[in-house]
């Protein structure tokens, strides 16, 4: 597993790459480099989930990188499944759980949470509503991400449609009593959304189109950077 500096803040930074074309290919690497980069210059955790395939190409990054989807299957004879012990040989240090865009059962979250603490992975489990967030939070996994299917990809910020989910969530989470932290999601795509994110309690955030599809990386990721701090 990556040696992450010791120095940076525990406020998390998510950028979900999806399947987007402006990561295909050799791109891939450019976008970590400018997140490594603001990484060490702000002392922030940037964690970078690219599609499976590229996993492999950033491994040299000191980035946290995060698998967008793992299958709670077995070692061996599972062709096409994304399994968390072969995955953590090569140096993925976490994953996405029950992504809106890749939903999986009660059961299968649960396992999986288990398997990757086990294998001293971070765990980001994905909720649409308070009542997943409150549910899965007592499994303990590192983070729980609110996000409303409704506002994803749309440019409506959760942080100011509906920011009672993340203080609502909040409450829910901490009633857990235990090291799960609450990320936010959805429609995030200016400074803006996410210092009002940090705001209303979370502690950091999980986005996708509004790094990967912005017209100039090093200014957003820059910007996120500076609001989540």
């Amino acid at each position: 597993m990556r040696k992450q500096h010791k120095q940076l803040v525990n406020n998390m930074f998510i950028i979900n790459c999806k399947n987007y074309n402006e990561i295909s290919g050799e791109k891939i690497n450019r976008l970590a480099a400018i997140a490594e980069k603001i990484s060490k210059k702000h002392k922030i955790q940037i964690a970078l989930a690219p599609p499976h395939h590229q996993l492999a190409s950033i491994k040299k990054s000191k980035l946290l990188v995060f698998a967008q989807h793992l299958d709670d299957a077995k070692v061996g004879s599972t062709t096409g499944y994304m399994i968390p012990e072969i995955v953590k040989k090569s140096k993925v240090n976490g994953a996405l759980i029950n992504h809106s865009e890749h939903r999986i059962s009660s059961k299968e979250i649960t396992s999986l949470v288990k398997r990757l603490k086990k294998l001293k992975m971070k765990t980001v489990v994905c909720v649409k509503n308070v009542r997943e967030a409150e549910k899965y939070a007592r499994l303990n996994p590192t983070y729980i991400a609110i996000e409303p299917p409704e506002l994803i990809g749309t440019g409506r910020a959760i942080s100011n449609e509906r920011p009672e989910l993340i203080t609502k969530s909040l409450s829910s989470v901490k009633k857990a009593r235990n090291s799960t932290k609450l990320l936010c999601g959805a429609g995030i795509v200016t400074t803006d959304d996410v210092k009002r994110a940090m705001e209303l309690g979370s502690h950091g955030i999980l986005v996708a189109s509004g790094i990967v599809k912005s017209r100039n990386w090093n200014r957003d990721i820059e910007g996120f950077a500076k609001a989540i701090l």
